[in-house]
């Protein structure tokens, strides 16, 4: 009832978002006399502010169509090489000089967490001058059929281990956030079963391998909360105009609420700052803002299965760390890991995943080498900050790089 709620808001809602678009431009743009008036940029500002909060976000275009190899632009196109209901693992093809070595092969696992794979669009620009990239993009659940099946947290670990087989040996994986879990028990699984198809290395960047260590507000919500509060509270079925009709989820939108409900200082705050660049003509500022939220409002829905399964699995019973989660019938156990290269990452300010919470894989993985093994905290630096923006490109990135051709 609460999803069809939302539909019918947003029905209501998109009539007023397109006129305050138009009208926007009305008073904004140069060729027209009402941009001339003495408070023409005002009411511009006003309108676009309130188009921005009231319009719908699509998933976002990766734009990401050339790169800089050894000094040179080199063209990207972007490539669907392996299909699956839930997920579709796409290619960054680059075309490189003729003659040219080959770059590490890298399986770059997005988080399904509510926002697109394409929150990974900065982490992707700079792999691509010495990697060969390949990227989970996650399907919203809500134009998944019903009759394709459900998707539970397992699920994911047979999709991992799937590409992992596709793309052959001398891959080397990274996970960021909720994916280091179902990363480290696939491969866990592949060398149990010494799986040829093991990565060479996996790099685990701010994710919840263990959240009994300096839990945040993330984990103390999951843990204060008997399961039955989540399956009553957020989990709803897809209305009917949706390919997903009638599938259970956890909503693209309740997530959203969700994330904002976290820093709704810091969103009123970036909000208003917008409306003053509008008022300014500061376009940079203003169009950075554009960015970061055409990106942070676009959510897709998750499959409930899998929602559920992270929150019990994941954050109230410890399963990984403790080594209790059995999947087909086998434990999985990370110390059978020994053949592949681990490198952790953890931000100093990580807000949503501890300080400690993925360091706790270099234990885990007791079998690895020490010489095979290391980690990074980088300091001053958020949830977001280690794999995006101005740390995660000078300092980050290039510690991935090397890591990754020493392994």
């Amino acid at each position: 009832m609460l999803y069809d709620l939302h539909e019918i808001q947003r029905a209501f809602l998109n009539p007023l978002a397109r006129f305050t678009d138009s009208g926007s431009l009305l008073f904004s743009h140069p060729y027209s006399p009402l941009a001339y008036t003495p408070v023409s940029r005002h009411i511009a500002a006003t309108y676009e502010l309130v188009h921005r909060l009231g319009k719908d976000y699509e998933k976002p275009l990766w734009h990401l169509e050339h790169t800089e190899i050894d000094g040179q632009q080199a063209a990207v196109t972007v490539g669907n090489v392996f299909q699956k209901p839930f997920c579709n693992l796409i290619h960054f093809e680059r075309a490189l000089p003729a003659g040219r070595p080959a770059d590490p092969r890298v399986l770059l696992v997005a988080p399904l967490s509510g926002h697109h794979a394409t929150l990974l669009r900065d982490t992707v620009r700079a792999l691509l001058p010495r990697h060969d990239v390949y990227v989970t993009d996650w399907v919203d659940a809500r134009m998944v059929p019903q009759s394709q099946g459900p998707f539970h947290l397992n699920d994911y670990v047979h999709y991992v281990r799937d590409f992992l087989r596709l793309l052959g040996p001398d891959t080397h994986v990274i996970s960021v956030c909720q994916p280091t879990v179902p990363v480290l028990a696939a491969i866990a699984l592949m060398a149990a079963e010494n799986d040829p198809c093991q990565p060479r290395s996996m790099v685990m960047m701010g994710g919840p391998i263990d959240t009994r260590e300096s839990p945040t507000q993330v984990n103390r919500l999951a843990t204060t909360k008997p399961y039955s509060w989540f399956e009553d509270s957020v989990i709803h079925r897809v209305p009917a105009r949706y390919p997903g009709a009638g599938r259970r989820v956890y909503p693209g939108f309740l997530q959203h609420a969700g994330f904002v409900a976290m820093n709704p200082d810091r969103h009123l705050k970036s909000h208003y700052d917008f409306y003053l660049d509008l008022l300014r003509g500061d376009d940079d500022d203003a169009e950075s803002h554009r960015r970061f939220y055409d990106e942070y409002n676009a959510v897709l829905d998750l499959p409930a299965e899998f929602y559920l399964d992270t929150i019990r699995i994941v954050f109230q019973e410890h399963r990984l760390p403790c080594k209790t989660w059995e999947i087909d019938g086998r434990i999985v156990d990370p110390a059978a890991i020994s053949k592949v290269a681990l490198l952790t990452i953890e931000g100093e300010l990580d807000d949503i995943s501890g300080l400690g919470q993925t360091r706790a894989a270099l234990d885990l993985c007791s079998n690895i080498p020490d010489n095979r093994k290391a980690h990074h905290t980088a300091l001053k630096c958020g949830h977001y900050g280690i794999f995006s923006g101005r740390r995660w490109r000078q300092n980050i990135c290039p510690l991935i790089a090397d890591f990754i051709r020493q392994a």
